[in-house]
């Protein structure tokens, strides 16, 4: 049985079989059947989607988990290191990375002023991706905690793994060695500018001639064929859905569904939560620290932060939709008494403003329904500022980001169905039930987290602190091992 049986996933997934056998609704069972002897009989290192779960996130694994200390959650990995490379530990094996053509990379972000059709992207994709300094934070930021803030969008992933891949201490020149490749193609800016037919009337081939151009480059290599693309990997800065256009639409790029991306790992912001291939990775935020005293100086300013809000909301209402959930929430947090909100209509949430950073370090809970997909960055934007983030849709963060956040939801997180609120359920009176004591418990736990869904600023990252990439980057290994 899938793990989340509630009304929307079943329709998610009706239309999504409906795209492969449109009209052949009487074989829907079938498929369902087929899908899951696929599953099983898949040579990947699992036989049920029981043990797919266990092996695609392994959260129960120690070397996964964040340690609970009192300054940065990084593990080490002392105890399975059995491999050097001139002294370095590289416990998982070696990456290799692919010196793609510019055109799939360097070219997009020299050209950055095309890639949307209303401003230029040039100031987002500085600084590798990091974007500008946070000028003016230091107003709700203690001055030696500003200079690790920037300005950062949530679509440079591409730019800030390929940096880090560049200097990563376990890469490798020599391609024989390596126990994974890594594909630098920016999927993301290459389809982005063709998302928005606004100046142009951007085709479906246009969408998809960067991908298959890369597709069919990556296949004319050697080592594709050792394991038909089991150990490459690729990090795409977009949700998997601007990927994976559906059969009469014009939206997005079909690059998924090409054949030869099947079995290439993808680092996504948002993934599909049953494709063995998608990971979901954190969206960038704005916090880069440089050293491990930075992330130790933040995590203790965040634990001796008196807040005085019970829970807030950052957001902008979805006026053309009946009974629109945000505006629901909205609603709810101006009436209580107890919520600060928002309202994201304007310019108040963009790239240059710090009012939603300074009401997540004021309150205790910070309200995250799903964005205009299932996920959104806001919940890493609350959670790196120690507010304990509420959903109400499990597959907004819990179907997501397993390699990053504690396996125990519950230690971290508050979940209220959608429906409750939607029939007169008091957010505030749920909150307000927790106690102290275990809202405490509870920031402590997003607190110790932190290092897991930040990316540092180092392009060599920080010295015994695994961020988000050490964490992406050591899971694909581990993955491309079990599949030799």
């Amino acid at each position: 049985m899938l793990p989340d049986s509630d009304k929307d996933l079943r329709n998610t997934l009706l239309r999504y079989f409906s795209f492969y056998h449109p009209g052949a609704w009487l074989l829907l069972s079938v498929v369902l059947l087929q899908s899951l002897l696929l599953f099983s009989a898949r040579s990947l290192p699992f036989s049920s989607i029981a043990s797919y779960f266990q092996h695609s996130y392994p959260r129960h694994n120690a070397s996964f988990t964040a340690a609970a200390t009192t300054t940065f959650s990084a593990v080490p990995y002392a105890s399975e290191v059995n491999a050097t490379n001139d002294g370095v530990e590289c416990p998982f094996g070696k990456v290799y990375i692919y010196d793609l053509p510019r055109v799939f990379n360097a070219d997009l972000v020299e050209n950055c002023g095309e890639l949307d059709p209303w401003h230029s992207r040039c100031q987002v994709l500085s600084n590798d991706g990091f974007g500008l300094p946070a000028a003016g934070i230091s107003k709700i930021l203690p001055e030696n905690l500003a200079g690790s803030w920037f300005w950062t969008d949530q679509f440079a992933l591409e730019l800030i793994f390929h940096n880090r891949m560049a200097n990563y201490k376990c890469r490798t020149t020599e391609a024989e060695s390596a126990t994974a490749f890594y594909i630098p193609f920016y999927a993301g800016l290459a389809v982005g500018k063709y998302l928005w037919p606004i100046k142009v009337n951007y085709t479906n081939e246009d969408r998809d001639r960067d991908c298959k151009m890369m597709v069919n480059w990556i296949q004319d290599q050697p080592y594709w064929n050792r394991s038909n693309g089991r150990d490459h990997f690729i990090t795409m800065g977009r949700i998997t859905w601007d990927f994976r256009r559906k059969e009469g639409m014009n939206w997005g790029s079909s690059c998924i569904f090409l054949p030869g991306m099947r079995n290439i790992t993808r680092l996504l912001i948002e993934a599909h939560p049953w494709d063995y291939y998608d990971v979901a990775v954190p969206y960038p935020t704005g916090f880069h620290p440089t050293t491990a005293a930075d992330i130790t100086r933040w995590q203790q300013f965040l634990r001796t932060r008196h807040r005085n809000t019970l829970f807030c909301f950052a957001g902008a209402p979805r006026r053309l939709i009946k009974n629109d959930f945000r505006a629901l929430l909205l609603t709810q947090c101006n009436h209580s008494g107890a919520c600060r909100a928002v309202d994201c209509g304007g310019t108040k949430c963009s790239n240059g403003t710090s009012e939603i950073l300074e009401k997540f370090l004021d309150s205790d809970f910070c309200l995250q329904p799903r964005g205009d997909s299932l996920t959104r960055r806001s919940t890493f934007d609350c959670m790196v500022a120690g507010s304990i983030p509420v959903f109400f849709w499990k597959r907004s963060a819990y179907y997501q980001y397993r390699w990053f956040f504690p396996p125990e939801t519950e230690s971290y997180s508050v979940f209220i169905h959608r429906d409750e609120v939607k029939n007169g359920t008091s957010i505030k009176s749920v909150l307000e039930k927790i106690s102290k004591e275990k809202v405490n418990e509870m920031r402590n736990k997003v607190i110790d987290y932190i290092p897991n869904i930040i990316y540092a600023k180092p392009n060599a990252g920080i010295e015994g602190v695994r961020d988000a990439f050490d964490i992406a980057i050591e899971g694909v290994l581990r993955r491309a091992e079990e599949g030799h």
